[in-house]
């Protein structure tokens, strides 16, 4: 499976709220991080916890891959995220745009980095 492939296939993951998925497909030192800042979801274990408590509180929480991009060892995708509302009845977060940038070691994503 080409980067791009599994970049996608991570997004479908993503949108089904399936963790499991969506970790198999990172290497186990994985993470997930602001554009050349913190580490927001630290390793395949992080990333399961902290999507899952994301899933359980936005149920309806979605990407769309507007764009997308492979270069070499990288992926990037300009993704439309909507969230739905809160299952804790927080306030509603409006949709945003952000680019992720999905790096790769070999067949398994490494790092996942977003801007917004």
């Amino acid at each position: 499976m080409s980067n791009l492939a599994t970049a996608e296939a991570m997004i479908a993951a993503y949108n089904a709220q399936d963790v499991d998925t969506y970790v198999s497909y990172m290497t186990d030192s994985a993470c997930e991080a602001n554009y050349r800042g913190d580490v927001v979801r630290e390793g395949k274990e992080g990333t399961r916890s902290g999507l899952a408590a994301a899933f359980a509180k936005w149920p309806h929480n979605r990407a769309e891959i507007t764009e997308k991009q492979a270069i070499g060892n990288y992926v990037l995708f300009r993704e439309h995220v909507t969230r739905g509302p809160a299952s804790d009845g927080s306030e509603l977060v409006e949709p945003f745009d952000v680019i992720a940038i999905y790096s790769f070691e070999g067949d398994k994503c490494a790092r996942v980095e977003f801007i917004r």
